[in-house]
């Protein structure tokens, strides 16, 4: 990302681990609250809900369903 692009206060949602996206519950501009689940993933035969650090709104989706990914890398932007 180019520095200085988002706010200070933006959070990027991220995998716990390598899996695949299932559902996407979250789209651009929608706001959410803290523990909002945001993305389900399925890894090891288990699915695993995303959810919202913090009250916030969705800025970006960097994802679609049946996508394979990793850890560190950004699913969703908050701002």
């Amino acid at each position: 990302r180019i520095a200085g692009s988002r706010s200070k206060s933006a959070v990027d949602v991220m995998a716990p681990m390598p899996a695949t996206v299932v559902q996407i519950s979250a789209t651009p501009g929608q706001s959410v609250s803290e523990g909002d689940t945001l993305i389900v993933l399925e890894a090891m035969k288990m699915e695993l809900p995303v959810r919202a650090p913090a009250d916030g709104r969705v800025e970006a989706v960097h994802c679609r369903p049946g996508d394979l990914v990793q850890p560190d890398v950004s699913l969703i932007d908050l701002e």
